[in-house]
């Protein structure tokens, strides 16, 4: 079972399978920026969707803190154009 944490002292979300990290994304920060630097997944896991479930959380939590987000990784940036429901962050 894949379980993806916000590891806020980390600047990041994280994927684990098992108590073994297979994938996270980092962000930096800014005031009350958040940049999304790297979007990474194990390839033995790819395709089953765990960057955007990352993508998601930073969002989340982004949202819940009332940050605005600017996505400069690649995934990042073509995740927030494929969904309309991430402009409310976009910065």
């Amino acid at each position: 079972m894949i379980r993806i944490e916000f590891e806020a002292e980390n600047n990041r979300a994280a994927a684990y399978d098992e108590g073994r990290e297979i994938g996270f994304c980092t962000f930096s920060t800014a005031e009350d920026l958040w940049i999304i630097t790297h979007t990474v997944v194990d390839k033995s896991c790819g395709g089953q969707g765990i960057a955007a479930r990352l993508v998601a959380e930073v969002v989340s939590q982004a949202r819940s803190s009332g940050r605005k987000i600017r996505p400069l990784c690649s995934y990042a940036v073509r995740e927030f154009e494929r969904k309309p429901e991430y402009r409310d962050v976009l910065a």
